[in-house]
């Protein structure tokens, strides 16, 4: 007899919510009862986060509304903490290459000293998503690439929204990188 989990903690900054984390959620919820997506309020996190914490919230809202038993909620204490808090059986994190495993390893041992009680799972990237980060997907955006196959539609619009279209943000870079250019030939 196969015992399930009731209820696994999906966390991140999701800053933005990609595929791949859509992914990992998804095969989360094949995992256990109930899902929470935990957005991180990510104060503390270099240069902060492009998106509000209210944004990230409703893009992560309405990308998971397909998958039944997901709730999204906002944290800003201890992964830990927040664990206990929900009665997470588990925090569910997403591998994408060794650098993640390397991170993630070390995360794990200090969340291990904290609490020996908070489990954690590794999931391994589907090989589609190995390269898609919320960073590559803003800078793809950025210089007006497809995000498309990358993000949920709701993000995509938002990135679109901030960077402008991509005929635009071509124009407005390449104006940018001339200016540039011009500055360095004097």
């Amino acid at each position: 007899m196969t015992k399930r989990l009731k209820r696994v903690l999906v966390p991140g900054t999701f800053d933005p919510i990609t595929n791949g984390h859509l992914d990992v959620i998804e095969r989360a919820n094949m995992l256990a009862d109930e899902v929470v997506v935990g957005v991180a309020a990510s104060l503390g996190k270099r240069g902060g986060p492009t998106f509000s914490l209210e944004e990230r919230l409703s893009f992560a809202t309405e990308a998971c509304s397909h998958i039944p038993h997901v709730e999204v909620i906002a944290f800003n204490e201890l992964l830990v903490e927040f664990a206990k808090k929900i009665k997470a059986g588990a925090i569910v994190k997403g591998l994408r290459a060794l650098t993640d495993f390397e991170y993630e390893f070390q995360m794990n041992s200090v969340n291990y000293t904290l609490d020996t009680q908070v489990e954690t799972l590794f999931i391994m990237a589907n090989p589609k998503y190995t390269y898609v980060s919320s960073s590559i997907v803003k800078e793809l955006a950025m210089y007006g690439a497809n995000i498309e196959p990358l993000v949920p539609e709701v993000v995509k619009n938002a990135l679109h929204e901030k960077y402008g279209s991509s005929e635009l943000a071509h124009k407005s870079n390449y104006e940018i990188l001339q200016k540039h250019l011009k500055n360095l030939q004097l």
